[in-house]
C-alpha cells in the first residue's frame, strides 16, 4: 500500500476550496454558483478526511456525513427557489434578479 503525504491531499483540497471560491465571486449564473458552494464543502470534506486518516481519528470522518447532509439539503432548496425565480423572473443570472424591487 501506498503512503501519500497530508500535504499533497491538503494542496488538491486548498486548490479546489479557491476554485470553487473564484467561481462563486466572479460568475453570475445561480447554477453555477451553487455547482461552486458544492466543490468549496466537498474541499473542506477532503480536508475532514485527509487529517482523519491522519490521526488515526473517526470523527472527522463522521463530522464529514453531516457536512454532506446539510450539502443536500442546501442542494434540494437551492435549486427549489432557482427555480422558482426561474417561473418568476425568467432569468438565473443574479445580477439581473432584484426581489426587493417594486
Amino acid at each position: 500500500m501506498y503512503n501519500i503525504p497530508l500535504e499533497y491531499y491538503l494542496s488538491v483540497s486548498a486548490v479546489l476550496f479557491v476554485i470553487g471560491m473564484i467561481g462563486v465571486l466572479t460568475r453570475r449564473n445561480a447554477i453555477i454558483i451553487f455547482m461552486c458552494i458544492e466543490m468549496m464543502l466537498n474541499a473542506v470534506n477532503l480536508t475532514l478526511v485527509s487529517f482523519s486518516a491522519f490521526l488515526g481519528d473517526i470523527t472527522g470522518q463522521i463530522f464529514v456525513f453531516f457536512v454532506m447532509t446539510v450539502a443536500a439539503a442546501e442542494a434540494a432548496i437551492g435549486l427549489a427557489i432557482i427555480l422558482a425565480l426561474f417561473r418568476n423572473k425568467q432569468t438565473v443570472y443574479v445580477d439581473e434578479v432584484n426581489i426587493m424591487k417594486w
